[in-house]
């Protein structure tokens, strides 16, 4: 087995900005109620989002050295997302390894291991989005797979499929499906503005989610003013 896939394919970065525009909890909704990652995967700070490519890597639990070799592989705007076994015990990323990303142009990264140096990751403007946080070392002995399919969160992510992660989680969006998603996506956008408008009108949650018979066939009492 080849351990490092070098050419992947990506979406076009036009696309990538398009989908980057609605949040996660949005295109999770938009596109069937798919691809959602663990919720166990949240960024280090809520400010923090990003949205890009995968390039995929699968460590050893407590074992970064594939990680470092991922860096090195990944391409500028691409997102790096690293399976480690759901190892919440170990910091195998820092401060160090997120100024070699940032230097190097990289979206972001997801693990569901622990990382460390959080503050100066938050300070450094990298979005990094992990399972836990964790002071305690790691080693460099396993070789993995880079850019080959991977378990992650619940969900199985291909290399180029999209990450878009914010404050509220991370999802995954196919690359083949990622312009029927973003129209989608605005196609809810558009829906909720427009009912967020009439509720600002003085119009009911009753009468807009048209819950009177849903309510009246459960049998939902009332008390009479």
């Amino acid at each position: 087995m080849i351990h490092v896939k070098t050419t992947i394919d990506r979406p076009s970065a036009d696309a990538v900005s398009r989908l980057a525009k609605f949040s996660s909890a949005t295109i999770h909704e938009a596109q069937g109620r798919k691809g959602a990652l663990s919720s166990r995967i949240k960024p280090i700070d809520r400010a923090m989002s990003f949205c890009g490519p995968a390039t995929t890597v699968r460590c050893a639990p407590r074992d970064n050295l594939m990680l470092q070799v991922a860096i090195h592989y990944a391409q500028p705007g691409d997102v790096i997302l690293a399976s480690a076994g759901e190892y919440e015990e170990a910091g195998t990323f820092g401060d160090v390894l997120g100024n070699a990303m940032k230097a190097k142009g990289l979206a972001g990264l997801v693990t569901d291991s622990g990382v460390r140096d959080t503050q100066d990751l938050i300070e450094l403007g990298l979005p990094v989005f992990s399972g836990s946080v964790s002071i305690k070392g790691t080693v460099k002995e396993t070789i993995g797979p880079i850019n080959h399919p991977v378990v992650f969160g619940d969900e199985i992510i291909y290399p180029g499929d999209v990450l878009r992660g914010d404050a509220d989680g991370v999802v995954v969006v196919r690359k083949d499906e990622i312009e029927e998603v973003i129209r989608l996506s605005q196609e809810r956008d558009d829906a909720e503005r427009e009912l967020i408008g009439l509720y600002k009108a003085g119009g009911t949650t009753i009468d807009l989610c048209n819950l009177t018979d849903v309510l009246k066939a459960k049998g939902l009492l009332v008390e009479q003013a």
